[in-house]
């Protein structure tokens, strides 16, 4: 029997195989990146990059969004929806950010150990597991496993973790099962499987290079055992 990392290894391998060597968006600067992140919150990428945009036109500095009427930041964010709590959410952290620095950066970070990175956004209001991730492995070049909805989805049907673990729980679950090493392209491309194939309504098991290595498909197509196979022989 294959033990989770094993098993990790060969989903990171089949993917590579398939998708090849995925790419990262542009990448930002950290500060940049966390507020991307926010409002990347239940929107698809394209609002998101308009709402960025439409942002950083609107106000030349971070100082600038941070210290402006709140009602002023939401116009700005509205195509990235629920914008009357990503605003908020967006000037709080910059707030919290000059609290704690004296002045809006994150580069400092990148001294300090994973851990410490990470208990240190999180304690961010309206920062959680998934954007203090993304930020440290996309942005301060720090290994973490940021887990999204299709991540969750297909870990859970492959059997990369445990049925019940939630999608915060599975951060950890996932990082410890995924070299290091691999993190970026495995998240890249399990979001990729999880949009292309493993769809949350309807699977594409038919087109699906994992199915021998997974727990949803074996279920979904049982192996007649060998008493079954004798009387029928």
């Amino acid at each position: 029997m294959r033990s989770p990392r094993q098993l990790a290894r060969q989903v990171h391998q089949r993917l590579l195989k398939a998708y090849g060597e995925p790419t990262w968006r542009d990448p930002k600067p950290p500060v940049d990146e966390l507020v991307s992140t926010i409002l990347s919150q239940n929107t698809n990428d394209l609002n998101r990059d308009r709402a960025f945009e439409t942002l950083r036109s609107r106000f030349p500095t971070w100082d600038s969004v941070r210290d402006a009427k709140p009602s002023q930041v939401v116009r700005a964010i509205r195509v990235a929806g629920i914008a009357n709590q990503k605003g908020p959410r967006i000037q709080a952290a910059l707030r919290a950010i000059t609290d704690e620095r004296g002045r809006i950066e994150l580069d400092f970070l990148r001294k300090q150990a994973p851990e410490a990175v990470r208990e240190w956004l999180l304690q961010i209001k309206g920062v959680g597991p998934k954007t203090a991730a993304i930020v440290m492995q996309f942005a301060l070049d720090i290994p973490a496993f940021p887990v999204d909805t299709h991540i969750h989805r297909v870990s859970g049907r492959i059997g990369l973790r445990p049925p019940k673990a939630s999608r915060e729980q599975a951060h950890e679950i996932l990082a410890e099962h995924f070299a290091p090493e691999t993190y970026y392209a495995a998240h890249l491309n399990l979001i990729r499987h999880g949009r292309e194939i493993c769809k949350a309504g309807r699977p594409r098991c038919e087109q699906c290079s994992l199915t021998d290595l997974c727990d949803y498909y074996a279920r979904l197509n049982p192996k007649p055992s060998s008493a079954v196979r004798q009387s029928s022989g």
